[in-house]
């Protein structure tokens, strides 16, 4: 679904990026954290390098006390905008507008609230394939019995 690799996921775990729970050698994600893991392959995607991520994490934990998927859950549209150096996170058309205007740079921007809103779907669509009534699911508990 997010398009990262177990070995990514094992690299991210190890170096704190998210920290899933564990149930012996299994990495259990929670939503908020697969959540993350997606916004993080966005902005990967986009030109972030993982320690302008790692940046934007420790920054929305410091300043809000929030995670990544927490910031963007709220009912308002978050935006994430950075020119390198900078990193803005903004909820009014009119401040990402105020920032584009007064840049000096080329500005990236990413819609922190879509990208949460895309994991929630594709989740909620994989959820109902692998439902109870699936076919799939009857065939396996047929041969389990």
């Amino acid at each position: 679904m997010t398009g990262i690799t177990p070995r990514q996921l094992q690299w991210w775990d190890e170096r704190g990026v998210v920290k899933p729970e564990r149930q012996g050698h299994r990495r259990l994600y929670t939503m908020n954290q697969l959540t993350e893991v997606a916004v993080i392959c966005q902005l990967r995607r986009k030109g972030f390098s993982l320690q302008s991520v790692r940046k934007v994490v420790r920054f929305l934990e410091r300043e809000f006390g929030k995670r990544l998927a927490e910031v963007a859950d709220g009912s308002s549209e978050v935006h994430l905008l950075t020119d390198g150096t900078h990193l803005y996170l903004e909820t009014s058309a009119r401040q990402i507008v105020d920032i584009l205007k007064n840049s000096t740079q080329p500005i990236l921007g990413i819609c922190l609230s879509d990208a949460v809103r895309q994991v929630r779907a594709g989740v909620s669509a994989a959820k109902l394939s692998t439902s109870v009534t699936s076919p799939d699911y009857r065939r396996r508990a047929k041969k389990a019995s």
